[in-house]
């Protein structure tokens, strides 16, 4: 599921998460770094010497769905958490919470940055900058596990998949312990030149021998809200466009549910959101963990992504879990409705029908959870009457907010084979891969047209008429619409976004066979990052 609050991104408001109000990384002169001796990709140095490690996350460029929260992934702050185990000193950057100290990452041992497709491009600079300082980098996250060989023309390192362990034996093998060629998961170039893939990790067999994601590491870490949660990992579902199967596997982990709330009751936290991408990946489990949450009172309200069929399937409301969820604390769930055609909904290999859709919505209305409802447009059986319904579906059953993003095709999945085997992605231009701009051409009408289809939803379920008459009970739902409206209208008169549409008006004159993008936002690709 996307969502309006992460699953893989940087957020915080448009005037600093936008990419033009952030300070250029820039060239740097290359040097010797003063705590190593460089040699190739290789780092001598003392074993006991504690080393200083930055860990930055790049801020999705542009204004998004991500703009309006102040959130960073827990990847960074977990890592951290364990790195400060190993006795070393740790800074992590988030860029929608705090501009990067380039003083203190520059006079650092080793920097880590961590990639989503989106942010890529901003990544690379970074890393070009680091490497050009003469001091090792590493890069992680889904974009280079995918991409590993388009990274190393700009780093050292890629660490692929999960990263705690691959990235503990990088950092010992820094230090003079162990060799590269033994650590699995790990990506780097060989003394003569050639890159080379370990073998890929085994995926951890339990998460709960991994630390708390430490967030006191990140700058400006009180500004987060609300407080991230993440307690499983893998998926056992079969999404087409979804990469998260192959980070993660399809054999579902969990953190045991007393620790999960001993954990919440030490953060003392205002407001929760479990980043999960389905809260509910094993009923059971997420059961069990209301239920804790319950007997021990905690008495926090929270907001957490699940499936319709979680609280309603073939017909029937699962009124044990709606009870259970509001009891808990819940107040917002996130939605991958994904579409309301049946052709498209089958494609995406979603296990739901459209009445179940309606169902559960008014089911949760009638519990008094709010809902926001995710829309992927651009699937092969969508036309453009089927895109105009979805709008009209999400206002006549209730939702509270809406996304309706664009399907993009991110490395690794099986329908970006399918699409790159037809010929249909005209752009590699990352920094449009961010759910708001079409970069493959759709089967029933041209890209200007999906990219319209898409803006035109949002400005009719953000009507201004609608937004006045819903009359919120809590301020954060009247936030949730008066963000979704902004976007709706905002987002075409940003600069670049204006210049985009005018070249995919152009583009889109051409017909099929495909061709690609050759000039401007649409044919940029990795030449904006060099």
């Amino acid at each position: 599921m996307a969502a309006m609050l992460p699953r893989s991104s940087s957020y915080l408001g448009v005037d600093q998460c936008n990419h033009r109000f952030l300070p250029d990384p820039g060239p740097v002169a290359a040097g010797s770094h003063p705590c190593a001796t460089i040699l190739g990709a290789q780092v001598v140095r003392n074993r006991e010497v504690t080393l200083r490690i930055t860990l930055i996350e790049p801020a999705a460029p542009g204004f998004h769905v991500y703009s309006f929260v102040r959130q960073i992934r827990l990847g960074l702050p977990l890592l951290g958490a364990l790195l400060v185990q190993r006795g070393h000193e740790v800074r992590i950057f988030g860029e929608c919470l705090s501009e990067v100290d380039w003083d203190y990452a520059l006079s650092s041992d080793l920097v880590g940055i961590s990639t989503t497709t989106s942010t890529a491009v901003r990544a690379y600079k970074y890393a070009q900058r680091v490497r050009d300082a003469g001091i090792p980098v590493v890069m992680g996250g889904p974009h280079v596990t995918f991409l590993p060989e388009e990274a190393m023309d700009f780093c050292d390192y890629v660490v692929r998949n999960e990263g705690e362990d691959t990235l503990l034996e990088l950092v010992d093998h820094l230090q003079g312990k162990g060799s590269l060629e033994n650590i699995l998961g790990l990506t780097y170039r060989a003394a003569d030149g050639q890159v080379v893939h370990n073998p890929p990790r085994p995926l951890r067999q339990s998460l709960n021998d991994l630390p708390w994601p430490d967030l006191t590491l990140v700058q400006g870490w009180e500004r987060i809200t609300p407080t991230p949660i993440l307690a499983s990992r893998g998926c056992p579902y079969d999404c087409e466009f979804c990469s998260v199967v192959l980070m993660f596997g399809r054999r579902v982990r969990v953190l045991e549910p007393e620790e999960i709330v001993k954990q919440i009751k030490r953060l003392k936290p205002r407001k929760l959101f479990f980043y999960d991408d389905n809260f509910f990946i094993s009923k059971r489990w997420g059961t069990e963990l209301l239920k804790e949450m319950i007997k021990q009172r905690l008495d926090v309200p929270f907001f957490a992504q699940i499936r319709v069929d979680s609280v309603y399937k073939n017909g029937k409301k699962d009124k044990d879990t709606l009870d259970l969820l509001w009891n808990a604390g819940c107040r917002i769930v996130y939605l991958g409705l994904e579409s309301v055609n049946p052709a498209t909904l089958e494609e995406y290999h979603k296990e739901c029908s459209i009445d179940d859709m309606a169902g559960g919505l008014e089911a949760l209305a009638e519990r008094g959870i709010k809902t926001h409802g995710m829309f992927v447009f651009g699937g092969d059986s969508d036309t453009l009457e089927s895109l105009y319904y979805t709008a009209d579906f999400a206002a006549e059953h209730g939702l509270n907010s809406a996304q309706f993003l664009i399907l993009t095709p991110l490395p690794g999945t099986r329908q970006t084979a399918q699409l790159e085997a037809e010929g249909r992605i005209f752009t590699k231009n990352w920094s449009l891969y961010d759910g708001h701009h079409v970069v493959f051409w759709p089967k029933n009408m041209t890209p200007y047209e999906l990219q319209e289809a898409t803006l035109a939803a949002h400005r009719r379920f953000y009507r201004a008429r609608r937004i006045v008459t819903l009359k919120p009970k809590a301020p954060m739902y009247r936030k949730h619409q008066l963000q979704g409206y902004l976007m709706s209208r905002a987002w075409e008169h940003v600069r670049e976004n204006r210049e985009y549409l005018r070249e995919l008006k152009e583009f889109s004159k051409s017909r099929p066979p495909f061709r690609p993008a050759g000039t401007g936002l649409l044919g940029s690709g990795l030449s904006a990052a060099k």
